[in-house]
């Protein structure tokens, strides 16, 4: 077979023939397509697709063989050739999902589980050491007490909702682990956003902000969430990226309770928050048990203050409001770098 078998790349963006195929030999594997994919490696036999390999910047994902040709030989072929075409594009440290049931499989090829749903998928990295060497880091940070609350923010940008959040979480615990998101693909940096959160919990006590990674709410975690702006949502895969935090983070910091606001207007985020109650109950999981503190949001002129609504007044021009739902720190930014020229009139 290997005589005949012909691999190569392919733009999803570009060639819809061929997308359309991979579709197909996606669903025959009962797998779904997914829209964030940049490339494809897929192999040919006869002008038959046979097998293909997905890849969304550091992520594999939509590995699928044609049930007549799946063996190990072509499985690990194909494993090769995208790991091959990450390189190429520059991404040395790698995620990949798959069903439980091929966990053993890629486990041979170099990749190590991070979390598995039962029945459904499991994520890996190509590390033995990657999420543990995170943990350790974490694990310096580590703080006493009974009651040790988390915090994790796209802040997109700081309102004073993210601030009345982070001091209702400070005022009920004995300390508070706040990350940022870290994926760079929101309208504000992760730079900006990083520093105007530094700014914006100035004078909270028993704070401490950690920079986000790729282990909590990334493109491998939970890339559902970096394309609800697009009313791409359906149904989001949120247990991945809370088994992570259950199972990984929360135990190196002793992490207790995690503090989330009401969600009012983003159906990604709000079904996050719901699933947060499932996938950190006490029976999902071995490790142990994290309490979910929702909390209602901070309002504003009897209205919630949103990242998105400041993102919406930004777009209008109208600071004079937005000044009322930022701290001054996020105002002086988004006037200076962020401010959205419109046309003048003729």
């Amino acid at each position: 077979m290997s005589e005949e078998l012909l691999s190569y790349a392919v733009d999803p963006a570009e060639e819809e023939n061929e997308r359309q195929e991979i579709v197909r030999l996606l669903a025959r594997s009962d797998l779904d397509y997914e829209i964030g994919v940049e490339a494809f490696v897929v192999f040919r036999l006869a002008r038959r697709l046979i097998a293909c390999a997905g890849l969304e910047k550091n992520v594999v994902k939509c590995v699928a063989i044609d049930p007549d040709w799946r063996g190990e030989a072509l499985g690990l072929k194909l494993l090769t050739e995208i790991v091959h075409l990450a390189h190429e594009r520059g991404h040395v440290h790698l995620f990949l999902y798959t069903k439980p049931d091929n966990v053993d499989f890629f486990r041979c090829c170099g990749f190590y589980p991070l979390a598995v749903v039962p029945g459904t998928v499991a994520l890996m990295e190509n590390t033995p050491v990657g999420i543990q060497s995170y943990c350790n880091q974490l694990k310096k940070l580590r703080q006493p007490g009974d009651v040790i609350g988390s915090i994790v923010v796209n802040a997109n940008p700081f309102t004073y909702g993210h601030r009345h959040l982070v001091e209702h979480a400070a005022a009920h615990s004995d300390w508070v682990h706040l990350f940022v998101v870290a994926e760079d693909v929101s309208l504000i940096s992760y730079r900006d956003r990083f520093q105007l959160v530094k700014a914006g919990i100035e004078g909270i006590p028993r704070v401490t902000l950690h920079p986000g990674s790729e282990y909590m709410v990334s493109r491998a975690t939970f890339s559902a969430y970096f394309f609800k702006e697009k009313g791409i949502v359906g149904d989001c895969f949120t247990a991945i990226d809370l088994l992570l935090f259950r199972n990984w983070i929360a135990p190196a910091l002793g992490v207790t309770h995690r503090f989330v606001g009401t969600e009012p207007f983003c159906r990604t985020t709000h079904k996050y928050n719901a699933d947060m109650m499932h996938w950190l109950r006490a029976d999902v999981s071995v490790s142990p048990a994290i309490a979910v503190v929702e909390i209602p949001r901070s309002e504003q002129d009897q209205a919630p203050i949103s990242a998105s609504a400041v993102r919406r007044l930004l777009r209008a021009g109208d600071f004079s409001t937005i000044a009322k739902l930022v701290p001054p720190t996020t105002l002086a930014l988004l006037q200076s770098k962020y401010r959205i020229e419109r046309p003048t009139a003729a």
